[in-house]
């Protein structure tokens, strides 16, 4: 029982390092303590000047004091959980290898000499568990600061990423002639769109706005804090142009043609590392697994039991390592057209509505709308529930997560009902639950799949509609008439699925809003990158002036060139989609094979065998090798057949997803379909 409380001990200090992690208020206490008892003792103007800069680029929100404070209490603290822990796992070691000094030659002569006396092994618990503290101290502080670094480059190839299109709205913007600090500001309000490289420029904003600093030389600081070479040498090249008169749009153009030409070379490397990636899927994640599967399944069969490593491999080894496979492509290949939106009601509202009730010195004013306010907050709280009775198949195409509120139920309604008998025990269980819960996962993901692909066809069709929308409002716009006149005459025009977003965005002009509120709203309505960057760009040029063609002309460009790039990645990648559906299928086949040609001949065999030895006791196993034909488990061989070919059908579906659509979300239709065909399969064996 002693030996036990360091342990103890040690696993509370671990959870005081996880509070910070779950509370705010934990995190400030900490802060505090580490600043209290460490003070300057382990800052320094040298550390100050490495570390603080990979602070700044990862944009960690803490001063270089507090974060090295923290980070040395942290390491402290793991550092003597560790060693408490080791002192019970220490003593218990040598407790067994004294035990074992009987029966070992080289423990034996150990044990002689003294080595397993009670001092001794006090000695040895109290110094081994001192150099482990330290070295997990020292380990946790350099790790730290890696994770630091680490972020910083995510926080740099994400700049790169999203600054093709940041500079196309600079660009855009400031040919409107709208003031460079206004554009900066409009880029920093809309960061959600424009994803790490407004976010990069939001702090420069910050720092004028808060520290008072000029444009110039908060554009310079931009240059020597972000974590990406681009955006330093797009920055330090502002800094330039704005300190020399240049004109800025002129340089703004000369940068977005440049970077439209980097996107086209940057898009082959993309898919080349796309392809290399689907071939190592195939190579080690579905052909490896085969291979050992079926050599095992041999091996148990012909000689000794080799179930409890398949059943390793099947349950944990292929999921685990799938999954690995996924976070690691998410992470290398992440999307930049993913969007943070804001709360719509905080955008939509109009003005007159959404302010709260006049104020003067010393009294309140009679509010009009106070009795509109209140009806509107009551039918918020019932859109939901009138949109399910009205239209339920709108609001599941525009969020087809909402299937698994039925089907979800449904499906675990099924288990339980098509469930039969089975004895107690993980695997028996696993025999009887799976049929079932194969069904009910394919009409979970087949449901969310038709929802999920309908919505996303439904929007590729209007995204290829937009840049001729924004053709031809440039064109009308340039011609003199004014927004709202253009925007009328343009919504007529033939645009496909467009044609009707446009009808109902009218409408919404018509019944009082301006058109670039109607626009936000159809934005939402449609959900998608290219609209979204399209109608942000617009709106935000028409707080400027009328004249709005030219911004429009650039909207439309990256539009089309998005478009393009998307659709290469589609062509491209579908070779690679092949490959991995043949794989799967070549998979199948072979597990197929083994349950018809296979496991029968082996029965057979053993059929023979019986006869022969008249139920005698065979030399040995497997088919007499070593042990008992009696003690084949050929229905475990069977289901586990089915089972790992379950896992890898819902594995190499999601795989194929992500590499030939960009998400796991589109996974789920080949997911879907594998599992399809592995049923019907072995639904026939």
């Amino acid at each position: 029982m002693l030996r036990a409380l360091p342990l103890l001990a040690g696993l509370l200090c671990f959870c005081i390092l996880l509070t910070p992690l779950v509370s705010k208020r934990a995190e400030i206490i900490v802060d505090g303590v580490a600043q209290v008892l460490l003070g300057n003792t382990v800052n320094s103007a040298d550390r100050q000047r490495t570390q603080l800069p990979a602070l700044e680029a990862a944009h960690i929100p803490r001063s270089h004091h507090s974060f090295r404070s923290q980070t040395v209490l942290y390491s402290a603290i793991a550092g003597i959980a560790a060693g408490l822990m080791s002192l019970t796992v220490v003593s218990l070691l040598l407790s067994v290898l004294e035990g074992m000094a009987e029966t070992t030659e080289l423990l034996g002569m150990l044990a002689a000499a003294g080595a397993f006396q009670p001092s001794i092994q006090v000695v040895v618990t109290v110094v081994s568990s001192v150099i482990i503290g330290i070295g997990v101290g020292v380990v946790a502080n350099w790790l730290r600061w890696v994770v630091v670094g680490q972020q910083a480059y995510g926080r740099g190839s994400k700049i790169d990423a999203s600054l093709p299109r940041t500079v196309a709205f600079m660009y855009a913007l400031s040919r409107s002639g709208m003031p460079f600090t206004q554009v900066l500001e409009t880029l920093a309000d809309n960061r959600g769109v424009y994803g790490e490289a407004a976010t990069e420029v939001n702090a420069t904003v910050r720092q004028m706005e808060l520290f008072g600093v000029d444009l110039q030389t908060a554009i310079e600081e931009m240059s020597d804090r972000t974590p990406s070479d681009n955006m330093s040498e797009l920055s330090e090249n502002l800094g330039s142009v704005l300190g020399s008169g240049r004109s800025l749009s002129t340089y703004l153009h000369s940068q977005y043609e440049r970077y439209k030409e980097e996107a086209e070379a940057q898009q082959e490397q993309y898919l080349e590392l796309l392809s290399t990636f689907a071939e190592a899927y195939v190579t080690v994640l579905v052909a490896g697994p085969l291979f050992v599967i079926t050599t095992l399944a041999v091996i148990g069969l012909a000689i000794e039991d080799t179930l409890p490593i398949m059943r390793v491999i099947t349950y944990v080894g292929i999921p685990l390592a799938t999954m690995a496979f996924v976070v690691y492509v998410d992470s290398v290949t992440e999307s930049s057209n993913a969007l943070e939106r804001g709360d719509p009601d905080e955008e939509l509202l109009d003005a007159a509505i959404a302010h709260e009730a006049p104020q003067t010195d010393g009294g309140t004013t009679t509010d009009r709308w106070a009795d509109a306010r209140e009806r509107l907050a009551v039918y918020d709280q019932l859109e939901r529930a009138l949109g399910w009775a009205t239209q339920p198949l709108e609001l599941v195409l525009r969020n087809p997560p909402i299937t698994f509120a039925v089907t979800v139920p449904v499906g675990l309604s099924w288990v339980v009902l098509t469930t039969g008998s089975f004895e107690m025990g993980v695997f028996s269980i696993l025999e009887a639950v799976v049929p079932p819960m194969t069904e009910a996962t394919i009409l979970i993901l087949g449901v969310y799949a038709v929802a999920y692909e309908l919505k996303k066809r439904q929007a590729r069709r209007i995204e290829k509609a937009i840049p001729d929308f924004l053709d031809r409002f440039a064109s009308v716009n340039d011609a003199g008439m004014s927004i709202v006149e253009s925007f009328e005459r343009v919504k007529d025009s033939d645009l496909g699925e467009l044609s009707n977003e446009l009808e109902r965005t009218w409408q919404d002009v018509r019944w009082g809003s301006d058109v670039a509120t109607a626009l936000k709203r159809m934005d939402r309505r449609i959900d998608s990158p290219v609209v979204t960057r399209a109608v942000t760009l617009s709106t935000n040029a028409m707080e400027t002036s009328d004249d709005i063609a030219p911004v429009l002309e650039i909207a439309a460009d990256e539009a089309r060139s998005s478009q393009i790039l998307s659709r290469q990645r589609r062509q491209t990648m579908l070779t690679y989609l092949v490959v991995i559906y043949v794989a799967f299928l070549v998979f199948l086949g072979i597990m197929a094979a083994l349950m018809i040609s296979f496991i029968p001949a082996i029965e057979d065999v053993i059929a023979q065998m019986a006869e022969s030895t008249d139920g005698a006791e065979a030399p040995g196993g497997g088919l007499g090798i070593v042990g008992q034909t009696d003690d084949i488990n050929i229905v475990g061989y069977e289901t586990l057949f089915f089972h790992v070919t379950i896992v890898q059908s819902i594995c190499s579906g999601l795989v194929a997803g992500q590499l030939g659509q960009g998400s796991i979300k589109d996974g789920v239709k080949h997911a879907t379909i594998m599992l399809i065909i592995t049923y019907i399969v072995f639904s026939i064996l």
